[in-house]
């Protein structure tokens, strides 16, 4: 069996230096560099620097692992394993020069995650954890909340980019949300709304219309944690970011059922 404890400590390198990139990039970046790649989805020479980063570094550290990256830099066939990279989480917050905007690489071992990081560039917070290693940031261990209510929750989530199909069911349960938790937080980066479930500082999470390169890190830094995911049915396995919810321990049954009942 790899050891994903050491893999992990790679993919942490690897990570910080594309941040250093992203980094020194943000100081000089002018929004006309931009490129349309759907409604509400863009994509920069940033993103592309970053990913072409990860690429050369993943592939050193575990060679038979194949990719699947947002930007298409490496689409590599693995037969077990597979690297699955955004490069730029949050790239409409970093085109504004806002945070969060983050990294956020995972190892999947036959479609589960098995190691994964999260680094918010701006404010140099590397979340990280591995099958077995618990979860970690910028060395300290992380676990998630201990609210044993969602009226004593912070809860988070995304707004569609695409698919506006579910968006009126969607605005629902935010009105329900609005009125029996502490609120809701709307960061415009789904790894780092799983760090914050994984860390504590969110409750839950919870969005729709995503891809795998956006949560398959934070799912495994969510479980380590001590946390659930999940889709809106409940289903733990092989996500793929149509439908997620991360929670702490204690509100996930209460949470899981209120939002499918609203999403069915």
């Amino acid at each position: 069996m790899p050891d994903f404890g050491n893999i992990c400590s790679q993919m942490v390198i690897a990570a910080s230096e594309a941040a250093k990139f992203i980094s020194s990039e943000a100081r000089v970046f002018d929004k006309k560099q931009t490129e349309v790649k759907g409604l509400h989805d863009f994509v920069s020479y940033v993103d592309k620097g970053s990913e072409e980063i990860l690429v050369k570094k993943l592939e050193k550290i575990f060679p038979e692992a194949g990719f699947l990256a947002e930007e298409g830099t490496s689409t590599r066939k693995g037969e077990k394993y597979c690297w699955v990279i955004d490069p730029l989480d949050g790239t409409t917050n970093f085109l504004h020069g806002i945070h969060p905007h983050a990294i956020s690489i995972a190892l999947i071992e036959e479609n589960e995650p098995v190691a994964g990081v999260i680094y918010e560039v701006r404010g140099k917070e590397v979340f990280y954890a591995w099958k077995g290693g618990g979860a970690w940031m910028n060395g300290e261990r992380i676990k998630v909340s201990e609210a044993n209510l969602l009226s004593d929750s912070l809860i988070a989530t995304g707004f569609p980019y695409h698919d506006f199909g579910r968006l009126d069911k969607f605005m629902v349960s935010l009105s329900h949300f609005c009125k029996t938790t502490h609120g809701i937080r709307r960061l415009g980066s789904a790894s780092i709304d799983l760090a914050y479930v994984a860390c504590g500082r969110f409750e839950a999470f919870y969005e729709y219309g995503l891809n795998r390169w956006d949560i398959a890190a934070g799912i495994i830094i969510v479980r380590e944690a001590g946390g659930y995911a999940c889709d809106f049915s409940g289903k733990e396995s092989n996500l793929n970011g149509e439908e997620i919810i991360a929670t702490n321990s204690n509100v996930y049954q209460e949470f899981l059922r209120i939002v499918s009942t609203f999403m069915s």
